[in-house]
């Protein structure tokens, strides 16, 4: 018999077999030229967008904060690499690491003063703070003002982005699962609760709010190094909303709920590529029809896993038994 320390290593080097084998068909495909660059392209968005949402639902779902700033640490994430590596012609690596820092120090910034905020208020506290990131870009003309910066070596590829993807969701759903993730997890299910039973909210807070703005900045790091050229109006409000419908329809406190709804909105978003205008309105549709009929969002606050099957088909059978002995 195996003990469950081994069972569950067993399933996580499962996991990473399975992840290395979809890693490498498709950069076969890529190498390959099987793959065509419009997939390509859409594949790359939809890693960058699973960081930003298990990154924003970190902050939102699991720590039960409202933040629509998320576009605003990736913008410092973006600029604070694409500088490293145009201007101190330093590795992508130490490009990638000190836009993620810089991104997790405004975390600090912001949250340290904003967390003591809640609902409506933190919401527009952290609007603020994306606008005001969006306005000093604008007018720094060393780093490209209202133009943009152009120039930055493509330097992010399918491995970069796949793997930093992977490393994204493993530690999130780790710190989710850690006693600092359940004190996380606390805050949100009561507060004041938490507070009586000596967790210090303020602490856990700032914590999420620090990692969560960390993966965003990495997301932006990675943007910026894919799609050579970054402007200020990439980063707006509309951005955050984006990842914002992610988490919401994806489910506030799931991991796996927000990696298919990010996997389902990049689809949607480039298929509506021809409609631009139609695409917000949809979203919009979208965001009311989850919140008539699933509040909850698709998954709620569970994880996607093959359990779920068993036991439906479990509870399937027990009925049909049931029914059988009724007859």
């Amino acid at each position: 018999m195996m003990s469950m320390f081994e069972r569950k290593i067993g399933r996580q080097i499962g996991i990473l077999l399975v992840l290395a084998a979809v890693w490498g068909v498709i950069d076969f495909m890529i190498k390959g030229g099987i793959l065509n660059p419009y997939y390509e392209l859409n594949l790359i968005l939809i890693g960058i967008n699973i960081i930003l949402a298990v990154s924003l639902n970190l902050i939102n779902g699991f720590n039960g904060q409202f933040s629509i700033g998320h576009a605003g640490f990736m913008a410092v994430g973006a600029y604070g690499a694409a500088m490293i590596t145009i201007k101190a012609h330093l590795p992508f690596v130490i490009a990638l690491l000190v836009g993620a820092l810089l991104a997790a120090i405004c975390g600090i910034l912001v949250g340290l003063p904003t967390l003591r905020l809640r609902g409506d208020y933190l919401a527009i506290a952290t609007l603020g703070f994306g606008e005001i990131i969006r306005g000093l870009i604008v007018n720094i003309d060393y780093i490209g003002g209202a133009y943009g910066l152009s120039g930055i070596p493509k330097l992010a590829n399918w491995t970069w982005i796949f793997w930093l993807t992977v490393l994204t969701v493993l530690v999130i759903w780790n710190f989710v699962n850690s006693t600092h993730g359940r004190a996380t997890i606390s805050i949100r299910e009561n507060e004041i609760a938490a507070e009586a039973m000596g967790i210090n909210t303020t602490k856990y807070k700032v914590m999420a709010f620090t990692i969560g703005s960390l993966f965003a900045g990495l997301a932006g790091g990675l943007h910026a190094h894919y799609f050579y050229t970054i402007q200020p109006n990439t980063f707006n409000f509309l951005k955050s909303f984006d990842i914002l419908v992610m988490v919401v329809l994806g489910g506030q406190g799931s991991i796996t709920g927000s990696i298919i709804a990010a996997i389902a909105l990049t689809i949607i978003s480039a298929s509506l590529q021809k409609f631009a205008a139609l695409r917000l309105v949809i979203y919009a549709l979208l965001l009311i029809i989850i919140m008539l009929f699933r509040p909850q969002g698709l998954m709620g606050t569970k994880e996607f896993s093959l359990k779920m099957f068993r036991k439906k088909s479990k509870d399937k059978e027990g009925k049909q038994h049931g029914t059988a002995i009724g007859q």
